[in-house]
């Protein structure tokens, strides 16, 4: 089973802050994800507008809710955004955001991943 995490604690706070039945329902989605299953929300890819690997959970109404996430690293789903959609479009806010905190992951994936070639070659 993948591990969990939220990629700082404004996201989750952000996700916290989300409605109580939507953070079940996006988190029996994410523990699907953890368990190697796809979400049962529709979901899309943000590749283009967040980076690789990076999903959008989406559940549709008046409010509107989004979570976006990533489980393409180190073996960890990592939660980088959720919010309140407030606009018909792209929130262009919501995925500069997401697009941020995705950065952010990738700096502590690309740094744990040199600490384990460092720890590899010790100890050889």
């Amino acid at each position: 089973m993948k591990k969990f995490e939220f990629i700082s604690a404004a996201a989750k706070r952000a996700y916290l802050a989300l409605p109580e039945d939507i953070q079940k329902q996006f988190g029996t989605d994410l523990n699907a994800v953890q368990q190697g299953y796809d979400p049962f929300s529709t979901h899309k890819v943000l590749t283009e507008s967040v980076g690789p690997g990076a999903i959008e959970l989406i559940e549709n109404g008046s409010p509107a809710y989004r979570a976006v996430y990533c489980v393409k690293y180190l073996d960890t789903v990592f939660v980088l955004h959720a919010f309140e959609k407030t606009t018909n479009g792209v929130d262009q806010k919501e995925m500069d955001t997401a697009a941020k905190r995705y950065k952010e992951m990738k700096t502590r994936v690309d740094a744990e991943r040199k600490r384990e070639k460092a720890n590899a070659r010790r100890r050889k």
